[in-house]
């Protein structure tokens, strides 16, 4: 028998500061536990080294999650330059230590050009792409050699932030993939167990597409350069129109969380979800119903613009969907789009 649904469940979308050291999954699951509902889920995985906006959506507002993780985002990172992992992050073994030092704004710059604007990236091999029914990161862990085929992205910036950092870079050949080590590209040669590798930190300001890898990104200019390259660091500042001022800390929901405990309160704590008809009205360009029109989209029927009103609304949206508004000017009824010149339903909230 299908499980009744709560009319006292929370409806609407938390964006969430997430903390390293935590999968997406795992906030899911402290956000199910503090607001003591099932459904939710995010928009955009985030690797637990990361930090930053993930998008939760609770109960109806799960439905917009589609489109958010469809939408833009937008990343602060730092790239390590002489060195690769396997994960391409800091997360993984040491697979190469070429080093580097001397890199000039020129030399930096002639890697980031390329990559800026539609291209075509190879997916990290260490991702949740799916090969064969099963996560690429899976197979890797297993020992399978993955290769992902390249597909089409958008870069809208690519930007160096502040001046390249030269640092040093202990490697012990101990723990390191001996058969990719360039150990005698390394200061002091292959004698030593632990040698201090030259490298540059870069920061990097991104601004991308949906399915975007900062960490090929990273991978791809260090091969530009000849050096090698991986991620130290990653945090994302925006989802769609979600940023950073818009995040919360764990932390201070589950302040919250106790707060409402310890005072007796009944129910659920009162999290600082922002309701669904605010996010729509944030992610969409709007279009308001008659009294007529609002009672026939209740039942799913889209309302009909021609003309002047058809290209109108189509100038203000282009292919993304439209929110319908009642008649009143507030309520959030649903998502529409234009198709073939008419506005069809795409979903109504009941």
């Amino acid at each position: 028998m299908a499980r009744k649904a709560d009319p006292t469940a929370p409806s609407g979308i938390l964006i969430i500061d997430k903390p390293a050291g935590m999968t997406s999954h795992d906030v899911v699951a402290r956000v199910r536990r503090l607001a003591r509902t099932r459904k939710v889920g995010h928009a955009g995985t985030l690797d637990p080294m990361a930090t930053g906006v993930l998008v939760c959506g609770l109960g109806k507002a799960t439905r917009l999650l589609t489109w958010i993780t469809g939408d833009t985002k937008a990343y602060l990172a730092t790239m390590r330059l002489g060195a690769t992992t396997s994960t391409e992050d800091a997360e993984g073994q040491i697979t190469s230590a070429r080093g580097c030092s001397g890199l000039t704004d020129a030399e930096l710059e002639a890697a980031l050009a390329p990559l800026r604007g539609d291209i075509m990236q190879v997916p990290s091999s260490v991702s949740a792409i799916k090969v064969d029914g099963k996560r690429a990161h899976a197979l890797v862990r297993e020992g399978v050699e993955v290769e992902l085929p390249a597909r089409p992205v958008h870069i809208g910036c690519l930007a160096s932030a502040g001046e390249p950092r030269p640092a040093t870079m202990p490697i012990d050949e101990a723990t390191t993939a001996p058969q990719n080590v360039d150990a005698a590209d390394c200061e002091g040669g292959a004698s030593s167990p632990t040698q201090d590798v030259p490298v540059v930190d870069c920061d990097l300001v991104v601004d991308c597409s949906s399915g975007t890898y900062v960490r090929a990104l990273a991978r791809d200019i260090g091969e530009h350069l000849g050096v090698g390259a991986h991620l130290t660091f990653l945090r994302r500042i925006r989802v769609g129109p979600f940023t950073l001022n818009d995040a919360h800390p764990l932390a201070e929901l589950e302040q919250i969380a106790r707060q409402h405990e310890e005072a007796g309160g009944e129910g659920r704590p009162p999290l600082p979800l922002m309701s669904l008809d605010d996010a729509v009205r944030t992610m969409f360009s709007e279009m308001v119903l008659n009294e007529r029109e609002t009672e026939l989209f209740a039942h799913g029927q889209a309302p009909r613009r021609q003309g002047d009103e058809l290209d109108a609304l189509r100038e203000i949206a282009g292919e993304d969907p439209i929110a319908v508004i009642a008649a009143d000017g507030q309520t959030v009824m649903g998502l529409a789009h234009i198709v073939n010149n008419a506005v069809k339903t795409i979903l109504v909230f009941s």
